[in-house]
């Protein structure tokens, strides 16, 4: 299944909001530095839909706040 993610990097608290069926808004502490706010996003959704952090593969967007992600259920 693919979503699409904003996410907002060095937020006061982590959090996931979903807006719809295939579109969520995730707010995670580490900076955008160093891949540190990426590996944060696939720890937070492995976390979310209960699952481990390989299926969660960010297939476009590595470098913006708008993402692509793959989630292998």
């Amino acid at each position: 299944m693919k979503i699409f993610v904003k996410v907002k990097p060095s937020a006061k608290e982590e959090k996931i909001v979903k807006v719809d069926d295939n579109h969520y808004r995730i707010s995670v502490k580490e900076p955008p530095v160093g891949g540190r706010a990426n590996t944060a996003v696939s720890a937070s959704l492995a976390t979310f839909f209960k699952i481990p952090k390989a299926n969660v593969k960010i297939v476009s967007g590595l470098t913006t706040r708008d993402k692509v992600i793959e989630i292998s259920i």
